[in-house]
C-alpha cells in the first residue's frame, strides 16, 4: 500500500480512505508531554529498590542503556509515523506497509498491552492507597480513578493535554523538592554518600556483559509507553513532522529524569543491598525527608500513575479500538467507531476501555495482567522494527548509504534489543501470549471471511 503525499492536514486522511473525525489540536509540545507523562516521570520511585539491586548499584547505567536501547525502536516509529500519519500505531503501520491481515494481528497483539495496562496500574495504585487509608477497599480507589480518567478523556484531547501539563508540573516540583532534600541530607549534613560519585553509572569491579544484558531487560520494560504518541496522529496539527520528533524527545527527556532520581537516591542511600525491593525509594525518602515527605511521595505517585499515566493509556487504547473498529475488524465495530458530536472523541471506545479495566480489576491478579502487558508491548516493538526493514528496504528498495543506516541497521538493532527481552519471558507469559494471539486469529478470520476481505478503507482506495 503506497501512501499518497499531501501537505494539507485537513485532507490527509482522505488519501488513506478515511474522513477527518477527530480534532486536530496537538502541538509538538503537547505530544512530547503526552509521551513523558505516559512513561511516568516518577516511575523509578516505584521500582528503585529492585533496579538498584539487580544492577549492583549501577541504577543510572540501567536507565542510560534504556534510553539508547529504545531510541532504535523510536526511530522506527518516526519513519512509520511520517509515512502513514494515521491513528492505530502498529496496527495501521503494518496494515498499510505489509498486509491488512498482518496489520490486524499486530493490532490485536498490541491491544494486549493497551487494554490491560490501565488495569495493572489501577491495581497497583489502589493497593498503595490502602496503605494510607486502610478502611477503604482497594477496588473503590480503582473505580474512582477509572471514573476520573474516563470523564476527562470523553471531554476531549485538549482537556487531556491540559491535564498532562498540570501533572508534569506537579511531578517536576516533586523532583525539585527531592533535590533540595537530597542536597541538604548529603552535602550539608554529611549523610549518605557524603558527596558526588560515579558509582551509579559505572563500577568496574562489578561490571560484566551479563549485567549489561540484565540491565537492558530491566530498562526496556521501564520505558514502555512512548509508542502511545503514535496513536494521536489524527489529532496532531502536523503529524508527519511532530509524531516522530515527540517520540524521540520524550524518551531522551524521560531518561534524564529517570537518571536524576536514581542518582539522588544513590547519594542518599548508597548501600543498595539493604533496600526494600518494593518500597526502597520511599524508605530512603523518609530517611532524608521525614515521615511527611514519605506520605507525600506515595500520594503523588498514586496520582501520577493512577490518573496521569492511565489517562494517557486510556486515550491511546480508545484510539486503537477506534481505528480497528472503523475498519470493521472488531466485534460490534459499528458501536466503537462512534465519535462524540461535541467533543470529537471516540466515546464508546473510551467506555469500552474503562469497562475492561473495571472487569480486570475485579477478576485478575497483578501478576497475570503483567504477563499480558509485557508480551503485547515487546512483541509489537519487534514487529514494528521488522516492518520498517521489510517496507522501506525490501519493498521500496531504499538502499542508499543513509537508507542502509535508517532502514536496515537501525531497525535490526532495535529488533535484536527487544527480541532479547522477548526471549527472557517465562513459560507462563508465552502461554498467555500465544492464547491471546490464537483468539485474535480466530476473530480476524471471522471478520474478514477467512482473511479474504480487506477493510473498507482499503477497498475505497482500490
Amino acid at each position: 500500500m503506497k501512501p499518497v503525499q499531501s501537505n494539507d492536514n485537513n485532507t490527509i486522511l482522505s488519501q488513506f480512505g478515511y474522513q477527518q473525525e477527530l480534532k486536530r489540536t496537538l502541538s509538538l509540545k503537547d505530544l512530547t508531554i503526552y509521551g513523558i507523562i505516559f512513561m511516568a516521570p516518577l516511575a523509578p520511585m516505584q521500582v528503585y529498590g529492585m533496579v538498584a539491586q539487580e544492577s549492583i548499584g549501577m541504577s543510572c547505567l540501567v536507565y542510560l542503556i534504556g534510553v539508547i536501547a529504545m531510541l532504535f525502536t523510536a526511530y522506527s516509529y518516526s519513519h512509520m509515523s511520517k509515512e502513514f500519519p494515521i491513528s492505530g500505531s502498529v496496527y495501521s503501520y503494518i496494515q498499510r506497509a505489509l498486509n491488512p491481515h498482518l496489520g490486524f494481528i499486530a493490532g490485536w497483539i498490541i491491544l494486549a498491552d493497551y487494554i490491560l495496562a490501565p488495569a495493572l496500574l489501577y491495581l497497583m495504585t489502589s493497593v498503595w492507597m490502602t496503605g494510607i487509608f486502610p478502611n477503604i477497599p482497594s477496588v473503590v480507589w480503582a473505580f474512582v480513578f477509572i471514573a476520573i480518567n474516563t470523564l476527562i478523556n470523553i471531554r476531549g484531547i485538549t482537556l487531556t493535554a491540559k491535564t498532562n501539563l498540570v501533572m508534569l508540573y506537579m511531578q517536576l516540583a516533586t523532583l525539585l523538592v527531592l533535590l533540595i532534600i537530597g542536597i541538604k541530607y548529603v552535602f550539608i549534613d554529611g549523610n549518605g554518600a557524603g558527596g558526588f560519585t560515579l558509582d551509579p553509572f559505572f563500577r568496574a569491579d562489578n561490571f560484566s556483559p551479563d549485567l549489561l544484558a540484565k540491565a537492558a531487560s530491566i530498562a526496556v520494560l521501564g520505558f514502555l509507553g512512548f509508542d502511545g504518541i503514535s496513536t494521536l496522529s489524527e489529532e496532531a496539527k502536523d503529524p508527519t513532522k511532530t509524531i516522530g520528533k515527540a517520540t524521540i524527545l520524550s524518551i531522551i527527556i524521560i531518561g534524564i529524569l529517570f537518571m536524576f532520581q536514581a542518582y539522588i537516591a544513590h547519594l542518599i542511600h548508597p548501600d543498595y543491598q539493604t533496600l526494600n525491593p518494593e518500597m526502597g525509594f520511599f524508605d530512603l525518602a523518609k530517611e532524608a525527608g521525614g515521615s511527611a515527605f514519605y506520605v507525600l511521595l506515595i500520594i503523588i505517585n498514586v496520582v501520577a500513575i493512577g490518573i496521569a499515566v492511565n489517562l494517557n493509556l486510556q486515550a491511546a487504547t480508545s484510539r486503537i479500538l477506534y481505528s480497528m473498529s472503523r475498519d470493521n475488524l472488531l466485534p460490534f465495530s459499528s458501536l466503537f467507531k462512534e465519535i462524540h458530536p461535541q467533543y470529537q472523541t471516540p466515546v464508546r471506545a473510551t467506555f469500552l476501555s474503562a469497562g475492561i479495566s473495571a472487569i480486570t480489576v475485579l477478576t485478575l491478579s497483578i501478576e497475570t495482567v503483567l504477563r499480558f502487558v509485557n508480551f503485547g508491548a515487546v512483541t509489537s516493538f519487534m514487529l514494528l522494527n521488522l516492518s520498517v526493514f521489510l517496507y522501506f528496504y525490501v519493498i521500496k528498495k531504499k538502499r542508499s548509504g543513509k537508507a542502509l543506516l535508517s532502514y536496515l541497521i537501525m531497525p535490526l538493532i532495535g529488533f535484536l534489543i527487544v527480541g532479547y527481552v522477548w526471549t527472557g519471558f517465562d513459560e507462563t507469559t508465552f502461554t498467555a501470549g500465544a492464547a491471546w494471539v490464537v483468539i485474535g486469529i480466530i476473530i480476524g478470520a471471522v471478520k474478514s471471511k477467512r482473511y479474504k476481505e480487506v477493510p473498507p478503507s482499503l477497498k475505497a482506495l482500490g
